[in-house]
């Protein structure tokens, strides 16, 4: 158990025909069928596998492999590399890439639904038994299913019908409450600005003068938005600065215009808030003892 934990999204009309349909995004282990976390979520996106993962980190621990499908939320389907990109020498993950890659869990991408039929079966008894089951407890809203979930229809469901593995034990790693919270989150590289401030899309953060400095201008810093909403800067593994919470927004891979110079082949991925490809890293794709824009 642990080993590999399959996950995928599943849109339906999941509260009845007359409700407009959602994405259960669920997880399952591949050893012995447990449910091991499920999230309502309005589409299938990378906020809500966010919450999925953080779900199975607190009921289970991280397992060792993720198999998936090739959604955007998860796998890079394009082939266009920006320039940051370029000088790195890789191609930078999806912002749940990044998060499986700070924590060690291995992403394996399915190429057909076939390949993973354990959790699109799966998908399919929960389209029945799980609609049942909420219309009996009177579980009508997204928000309401998901504590329910949580709470109740999980552990029900597991005691029913998960199996033992063949090989017993649990290959879950720990981990703790404060590291789920840091590491599982949005994650944006910034440069600071003059006037001590780091700058995403309209969002302003200021960042108060350090213990051995006044300001941080032109250091590059990790910007969290964690799931709670709430944003924290980070100069190599050190907190500088907070900000309040503001709502979680899928971000968006878009194509800056090429420039009059430019060949009409260029292309290039935009670095802000909410039209961004996430940091490469844990710390982003600078040394951490480095400062500037290296």
């Amino acid at each position: 158990m642990g080993l590999l934990m399959q996950w995928d999204g599943s849109p339906h009309r999941w509260f009845g025909p007359k409700r407009p349909a959602c994405s259960l995004i669920h997880a399952t282990d591949d050893a012995t069928g447990t449910v091991l976390g499920m999230k309502f979520r309005p589409t299938e996106d990378a906020v809500g596998y966010l919450r999925l993962l953080d779900q199975v980190l607190r009921r289970h621990g991280v397992p060792v492999a993720v198999y998936q499908d090739r959604h955007a939320a998860l796998y890079r389907n394009d082939d266009h590399w920006s320039h940051e990109e370029e000088l790195a020498g890789i191609r930078f993950p999806t912002h749940v890439g990044r998060v499986l890659r700070d924590l060690t869990i291995e992403p394996i991408p399915a190429f057909s639904a076939q390949a993973k039929g354990r959790i699109e079966r799966q998908g399919g008894t929960l389209q029945d038994r799980l609609i049942a089951e909420m219309a009996l407890d009177g579980i009508t809203e997204i928000d309401q299913a998901n504590e329910w979930l949580d709470s109740i229809f999980l552990d029900r469901f597991n005691a029913r019908f998960a199996k033992r593995p063949e090989q017993p034990g649990s290959v879950f790693r720990r981990i703790t409450a404060a590291e789920r919270y840091l590491k599982v989150s949005f994650a944006y590289e910034a440069t600071v600005a003059n006037d001590n401030t780091v700058r995403l899309g309209g969002l302003i953060i200021d960042i108060p003068p350090g213990p051995n400095r006044r300001s941080y201008a032109h250091y590059r810093v990790l910007v969290r938005q964690h799931l709670d909403g709430a944003w924290t800067v980070w100069l190599d593994q050190t907190r500088i600065a907070r900000h309040p919470s503001t709502p979680l927004r899928e971000p968006v891979r878009t194509w800056r215009p090429r420039q009059r110079n430019e060949s009409h082949r260029t292309r290039h991925i935009l670095q802000t808030y909410l039209e961004t490809t996430p940091a490469p890293t844990p710390w982003g794709h600078y040394c951490p003892a480095d400062k500037g824009t290296s």
